[in-house]
This record gives C-alpha cells, structure tokens and sequence, in this order.
C-alpha cells in the first residue's frame, strides 16, 4: 500500500492570534513571572478578551504556558502569529495589549520587550 505524502498548503489558523502567558514559579528562588503578576495578567487578559467577544475559534486564544525563558523581563506573554513579546506591570497595560493588539491588529511598541532580554 502506498502513502500519498500530506498537501503543505497553507490553510486558515484556527485562532487568527493566540497569547501565551508566563505563568512559571522557579522553585530554587531564582527570579521567574509567577514572582510579578504573572497570573493576574493572565486572568485579566482572559476575561478582557471574553468580555470583548474576541474569544473562540478564528478569533483569539488566551493560554498559559510554563517557561518562556525570558525571565529578565518578566512578567511576560508573547502573541502569535506576529511573535510579539510583552511585559505588562498592571491592569491598565493588559487591557492596552487586549484592545491594540488583540482586537486592532496595533502592536503596543511601549511595551515590547528588548530583543536582548532572556534568563
């Protein structure tokens, strides 16, 4: 029996872009997101892109993810497809990336994080 190879076409992204938060607690003391409200950024971008009705399938996707190893610059969370890092401080920046990014399509450039940071 032969196998036909797989077709590599593009096709549509399930999510049009999906944000990952740091949510990683190193547990030898080092410096990790966790540390730096990392889940309250998480929670708050959650319910900002459920309430704005941005959630769901060929919309946005808001995950948690383990360590992004770019500690230095935490807390931080990353969207894609663009790649774009951020770091956010509080309530206001999240809904900032929420608003601009996630439903504009608007990088927030005052809040990317240096290409340079990582651990």
């Amino acid at each position: 029996m032969s196998e036909k190879p797989m077709d590599l076409q593009p096709s549509a992204s399930y999510y049009e872009r999906h944000i990952f938060f740091c949510l990683n607690e190193r547990k030898n003391g080092e410096d990790s997101c966790s540390m730096h409200g990392a889940q309250a950024g998480f929670d708050r971008c959650k319910s900002q892109v459920k309430a704005a009705g941005l959630a769901g399938p060929g919309k946005v996707r808001v995950n948690k993810a383990g360590c992004l190893d770019r500690c230095a610059a935490g807390p931080v969370a990353v969207v894609y497809p663009e790649a774009v890092w951020y770091s956010f401080v509080d309530e206001s920046d999240i809904d900032e990336i929420v608003e601009s990014h996630l439903k504009n399509g608007q990088v927030v450039e005052r809040l990317l994080v240096p290409p340079h940071l990582g651990r």
